[in-house]
């Protein structure tokens, strides 16, 4: 999962893609990268970390240029750390083009293969990233017969990647001369939308993940990059789109509504605000079906994003609302867990119970998903040593059951909490007097309702079932594989650093 923005401006634009990248944080942790364009030179920065500790004033300096992209980025099991794989990523042949993605591909090793076989193109890291961009470079020197570039040559350039590439995929790229160049995949599995800027200089264009990245910027929210649309900016400012995708058929991760995206962000026509409120409603009406209420004496969410869900129920049920939990947002991330004893140490660093809200009471825990379900399992047990009498949970999102592919950092099947188990055997391994979760069908109701044009999702986790077509049995197991050998790769130094490593989970 990554975040991605793209600028046409008027003036320096390298303020403005760090101001986004701050905006689109939450999309990813691990590292950041902007390329500006100055003329036809371009210049880029990346590293690990935060967009706050990665940029520094020097390194501002050393990006000029009135047109640029960035991207925070987080990534999928199994990839690798090195800052190579960090993006934007840049190639010069044809046309020299730095380029940010956000997505998975789920075809990507393949068309490596013919990249180097039949294209003649080599890729320096295991990023499907770099791939992608291959095969935008490969499609754009046949469509401009390795000469010249205009509009037809770009927008059929992206109909032959579409035709290639199979996943889900977001992205935006600077074509140097030329402009810039956002599309989305035929589904629109991940968000983009198009804002702009009236200034007295002319108008500036924004391409970004979400619109709380445009909004944030000053610019104004124009409207969502269709499923399988092309969208290119010349330097000048000069607006044109095209669909290159036969058959395109709408279908968004309905994860972004769950927990990724801001609530203060717009996705597809769609509050997420919002649409988590219809989650929380939903999932009172299921909750007054499966418990008495009047054993319920107060709800609380499990900070942050469940906290619009958990508000919802309440008001819908009538039960007072509390927060309970207090979040350290200053806790650094803790990766690979060394052992059982630090793990749990990390949640309570991250997570206090007020223990007047929990002493004597029956209390409803609410969280907008459960994955592994160590966490949830650590939270009942604090609510419990706070004093709660029974403590009771709800997931405002199904049981995950399956591996998510397109692009979000998902367990394997046999590490997530719901494979194989119904709702009374997680309640008793994570320690809950009852667990209720939320219907599928009234998860994707809780976003549809918002926008009736929506009437397909990507449920793959809670499903099985994914909209690309593609996935097999083997290729889950093939996945399953390389992110267990991520983690034996990890903790095996952990190991010879001194620690006997467990699972994170």
């Amino acid at each position: 999962m990554c975040g991605i923005v793209g600028v046409i401006g008027r003036g320096p634009v390298n303020q403005l893609l760090y101001d986004s990248l701050l905006l689109l944080q939450h999309r990813g942790q691990d590292a950041a990268g902007i390329a500006t364009s100055n003329g036809n030179h371009f210049n880029m920065y990346k590293a690990h970390g935060l967009v706050k500790d990665v940029f520094r004033t020097r390194n501002m300096r050393s990006l000029p240029g009135t047109s640029g992209i960035g991207q925070v980025r987080y990534p999928t099991a199994g990839s690798s750390e090195s800052v190579e794989e960090a993006q934007p990523f840049y190639v010069n042949a044809p046309f020299g083009i730095t380029f940010a993605h956000n997505g998975n591909l789920t075809n990507w090793q393949e068309l490596r293969e013919s990249l180097f076989k039949n294209d003649q193109r080599h890729i320096n890291t295991n990023s499907d990233s770099e791939v992608l961009l291959n095969v935008l470079a490969h499609e754009l020197q046949r469509a401009a017969h390795g000469v010249s570039l205009d509009e037809t040559a770009i927008f059929k350039a992206v109909k032959a990647l579409h035709q290639r590439v199979k996943g889900a995929y977001a992205v935006v790229a600077q074509i140097s001369g030329y402009g810039m160049l956002a599309f989305r995949d035929p589904h629109g599995i991940r968000p983009l939308c198009l804002g702009r800027y009236d200034s007295p200089q002319g108008t500036e264009w924004m391409v970004a993940s979400e619109s709380v990245a445009l909004e944030g910027s000053g610019f104004v929210f124009e409207r969502d990059i269709l499923p399988g649309e092309a969208v290119f900016i010349s330097l000048d400012g000069k607006v044109s789109s095209e669909m290159c995708a036969t058959g395109a058929v709408h279908a968004p991760c309905i994860f972004e509504y769950v927990y990724f995206a801001r609530p203060d962000s717009v996705l597809d026509g769609v509050s997420v605000y919002g649409s988590r409120l219809k989650m929380g409603e939903y999932l009172a009406d299921k909750l007054a079906r499966s418990l008495r209420l009047g054993d319920i004496d107060v709800v609380m969410p499990i900070p942050d994003s469940s906290r619009p869900a958990a508000m919802q129920l309440a008001d819908r049920l009538n039960l007072n609302y509390r927060e309970g939990l207090i979040k350290n947002r200053y806790v650094g991330r803790t990766f690979i867990m060394p052992g059982q004893a630090v793990r749990k140490k990390s949640v309570r660093q991250k997570l206090n119970a007020i223990g007047m809200e929990f002493k004597g009471k029956n209390v409803l825990l609410v969280d907008d998903s459960i994955v592994r379900g160590t966490t949830s399992r650590e939270i009942v047990d604090m609510a419990r040593a706070a004093g709660a009498n029974k403590v009771f949970m709800a997931s405002a999102a199904p049981p995950v059951r399956y591996q998510n592919v397109y692009g979000i950092d998902m367990p394997t099947q046999k590490e997530l909490i719901a494979n194989g188990r119904n709702e009374d055997e997680i309640a008793r391994i994570i320690g809950a007097d009852a667990l209720i979760y939320q219907d599928i069908d009234a998860m994707t109701r809780s976003v549809s309702d918002l926008n009736p044009a929506l009437k397909k999702f990507d449920t793959s986790c809670f499903t099985g079932e994914y909209v690309t077509g593609d996935i097999t049995p083997e290729y889950l197991q093939k996945l399953g594989q390389n992110r267990q050998s991520a983690q034996d790769g990890a903790n095996g130094l952990l190991f010879n650093m001194g620690y006997a490593a467990e699972d994170n989970a």
